[in-house]
This record gives C-alpha cells, sequence and structure tokens, in this order.
C-alpha cells in the first residue's frame, strides 16, 4: 500500500477530484436509470402495462452501461492511489503515516482541499484536523 503525504495527497487530488466529480454523477445517474428499471418491471408484474420488451431490455442495458462506467472510474480512482469510501458522496481516503502507523487522510467532494485525517478503524466521524503531528 502506498503511504501518502499530505502534500503528496494534494497532487494526487487535481488528477483524481475530476474523476470523483464525474462518479458522484454517473451515480446519481444509474440510481435514477435502477429506478426506471424496476418501475417497468413493477408494471410487468402488475398487469403487462403494454411494456414493449425492447422498452425493458434497453432499460437494463442503460443500468448495465452505467455500472460499467462506474466500475472504470472506482478502478481509475483506485490507481492513483486513492481508496473510494462513499460513492454517493464522492468520499475519498488517501493512506498516510502518523507515527509509524498507518491513517487515512480524508477528502469529501465539495471541500477545497484535503484538511483531515482519521485513524483506520474511526472512520469520517473521527475526523480531525490537519497537520497530522498534531495532537
Amino acid at each position: 500500500m502506498r503511504h501518502f503525504t499530505p502534500e503528496e495527497a494534494a497532487a494526487a487530488l487535481v488528477e483524481v477530484r475530476p474523476l470523483v466529480e464525474r462518479l458522484v454523477a454517473l451515480r446519481r445517474e444509474h440510481v435514477a436509470a435502477i429506478a426506471r428499471q424496476e418501475a417497468l418491471e413493477r408494471t410487468i408484474r402488475g398487469n403487462g402495462g403494454g411494456i414493449p420488451p425492447a422498452e425493458l431490455a434497453s432499460a437494463g442495458a442503460e443500468v448495465d452501461e452505467l455500472a460499467g462506467e462506474l466500475a472504470r472510474l472506482v478502478d481509475e480512482i483506485a490507481e492513483h492511489g486513492a481508496q473510494l469510501k462513499d460513492l454517493d458522496e464522492g468520499l475519498l481516503d488517501f493512506p498516510a503515516l502518523r507515527r509509524g502507523e498507518t491513517v487515512l487522510l480524508c477528502w469529501k467532494l465539495g471541500e477545497d482541499e484535503i484538511r483531515y485525517w482519521h485513524g483506520v478503524e474511526d472512520g469520517y466521524a473521527g475526523r480531525r484536523p490537519l497537520p497530522l503531528d498534531a495532537d
């Protein structure tokens, strides 16, 4: 596992931020596409609703295509060393070292920069302000 300094994480964020922005927007599209597909399926289960089979197939293809794009973005973000924690919120962690222990530099879409860190087990609720060496 790669460990980042806060400066290295900030540099990586320059490349990762647009990926996360696209990911969050695409996730919203994916959720909407799933809802459309489920609505069609409910109508068909209810009474058939006169829905052509091609319409359901198209809805399913859209869901699958968006899921594939999401997976590619998640992989690309991971290639930069970031750990995606929340697809809907655009929450990322970058592993770092603090006093020889692995901690996570934490960033969420909408924040200007990486300003927080937390222990591996603490999660988002345990965020503390940088610098890492402050107590």
